[in-house]
């Protein structure tokens, strides 16, 4: 017989590998059943895009081994923590976490990381929301493979639409095709603060903002009216690109906005390859990887069908799985910091 105390002893040898913190006074263990030599139990992760499960299943058993337990059943399960910061911006109704994606340059593919992002982050457990706060040029729509303009002619106004497993919103559901939004800068402003708070956006783990080129109305509208987990800068391997994500990262630091890190997108012998990892360590921040570059991303995006549900084994679709997995990682990493009064 296994003594079920021994077994609670063992488990708070486990420490998570991100929270450096055991399994068992994180409240990860739950339900836990000791019979004979059998050990069943669930184990509760901060995101089901958690990158070191496998690792956390490993500790377990070799914790749990020498206490003669031959047999152990764990039932995987995840709860996200919301973003709480004291002094913070209101936080948006129903969503836990807000992930903004930004450059201070465009063209480099921030809506391509977005997309492809928020719709991994679904695929992987968890409930996603899509923004598209680039309000001048609004392109999810086509991403997503939603008709521009489909709800042009409803009497609902703007609301959250389905595709790929997520919801999204974007001023591109109203304006029929080709329409161009002449709008200043206050009221850019205006047009992001309702995107976040009078939308029914219903229950989401997380948000993902896709933002403008810039330090613009929107992303400043964003950082003061939204309370934002963490900021994902996108950047070609070019020096240009990677000059302009050194502004975008002393922006959001300005801000007061959390940086998770930097991805290099476009990395390829065309552009180049490393850029972006050596400006993060340059900028002391996260490389969180590159994306390669492929035809298969851009014909996604222009047929609505994402590449990480058009060509699921791809390297492409790996290299986002591992940029949802490292987000997931540091947005758990900073929830934790919050609520131990380190932010």
């Amino acid at each position: 017989m296994v003594a079920p105390d021994a077994v609670l002893a063992a488990l708070k040898t486990v420490n998570d590998p991100e929270l450096h913190r055991d399994i068992v006074s994180l409240n990860m263990v739950r339900n836990l059943s000791v019979e004979g030599d059998r050990v069943t139990m669930e184990l509760i992760l901060t995101t089901p895009a958690c990158p070191l499960r496998e690792t956390i299943d490993t500790d377990v058993r070799t914790a749990l081994a020498p206490l003669g337990v031959t047999t152990i059943d764990i039932d995987w399960g995840a709860e996200v923590r919301s973003t709480h910061r004291e002094g913070g911006p209101k936080p948006i109704e129903g969503v836990r976490n807000v992930i903004a994606v930004a450059s201070n340059k465009g063209g480099v593919g921030k809506s391509t990381v977005s997309v492809n992002l928020a719709v991994t982050l679904a695929r992987l457990g968890a409930s996603v929301g899509l923004l598209d706060a680039d309000i001048t040029g609004p392109n999810i729509p086509t991403m997503l493979g939603i008709e521009g303009g489909i709800l042009a002619s409803g009497e609902q106004g703007l609301q959250a639409l389905e595709a790929h497993g997520i919801k999204a919103v974007s001023l591109g559901f109203v304006l029929p095709p080709g329409t161009p939004v002449v709008w200043r800068g206050p009221m850019i402003g205006s047009g992001v603060r309702q995107l976040m708070h009078d939308v029914d956006w219903g229950d989401l783990d997380y948000l993902i903002v896709d933002l403008p080129p810039g330090t613009s109305d929107a992303s400043m509208s964003m950082a003061q009216e939204g309370l934002i987990a963490g900021v994902v800068i996108v950047s070609t391997p070019s020096k240009v690109s990677i000059e302009d994500a050194q502004k975008a990262v002393g922006m959001f630091d300005r801000l007061g906005v959390p940086i998770f890190g930097v991805v290099e997108n476009m990395s390829s012998d065309i552009f180049g390859r490393g850029g972006a990892r050596e400006a993060a360590e340059a900028l002391g921040v996260e490389f969180l990887g590159e994306i390669p570059l492929a035809a298969s991303v851009r014909k996604g995006g222009d047929e609505g069908v994402p590449v990480v549900v058009a060509e699921p084994e791809s390297e492409q679709t790996q290299a986002f799985i591992h940029l949802a997995e490292q987000v997931a990682a540091r947005c758990s990493v900073l929830q934790f910091a919050g609520e131990a009064g380190v932010l």
